[in-house]
């Protein structure tokens, strides 16, 4: 498999890796610690070499080809920030099954490593909705970890599970426990829904694990 700037995907062996920041957009499939394929697509700062990265974390039913991850992406990177984004399991081209916010924190695990490795001393964390409980969640059950973000900003996330109180969220909990809007999810939206229950439930997002 090749691994050329949007080319091909290929298992990154970070090994490999040298500590310098890439100079050029750079495609990449990630592995995650349960073995899930995650593709990542790294932006390099346009303003200069820097050692700060931002890790893009989408909502659900979302990727990192999405345009709206995109045109973030670029506009960070227009700003100063090299950026990394990723397609959660499920969706995408990534590999598995959506857990909608559970096992999420290992993928995004996986793409603050590859920031880190290569060469990024400083790796903020930015999600957005389901994205937004995931980063919460992975700052507190990161936290002194390789994996560790250094700052973390949540747009619209939810802070506990189960919520049905907006007619969105209703739509959503059906598209996620009925079978039917399992199908609605796969095929209208594109993104593969876990049908197994969680065991055990995963802390809320506003809870800090100990």
């Amino acid at each position: 498999m090749s691994s050329e700037a949007e080319g091909r995907f290929h298992i990154l062996d970070v090994s490999s890796l040298t500590s310098r920041p890439l100079r050029s957009t750079s495609r990449s499939t990630l592995c995650t610690d349960d073995g899930v394929r995650i593709e990542a697509v790294y932006e390099p700062s346009r303003a200069s070499v820097t050692d700060t990265a931002v890790v893009l974390a989408h909502g659900f039913t979302g990727s990192a080809d999405r345009p709206a991850v995109r045109r973030a992406a670029l506009a960070l990177a227009e700003r100063g920030a090299a950026v990394v984004t990723f397609s959660f399991r499920g969706h995408g081209r990534s590999g598995g099954r959506s857990t909608v916010g559970d096992r999420e924190v290992l993928d995004l695990s996986a793409a603050v490593r590859w920031a880190r490795e290569l060469g990024h001393a400083r790796v903020a964390t930015v999600g957005f909705s389901m994205g937004g409980s995931v980063v919460l969640r992975h700052a507190a059950l990161e936290h002194g970890t390789d994996a560790r973000t250094d700052a973390v900003a949540a747009v619209s996330a939810p802070a506990r599970w189960y919520y049905r109180g907006t007619a969105p969220m209703r739509r959503l909990h059906w598209v996620v426990t009925r079978p039917a809007g399992r199908l609605v999810g796969r095929y209208g939206f594109g993104t593969r829904i876990d049908s197994r229950a969680w065991d055990p439930v995963p802390l809320s997002p506003w809870r800090r694990s100990r």
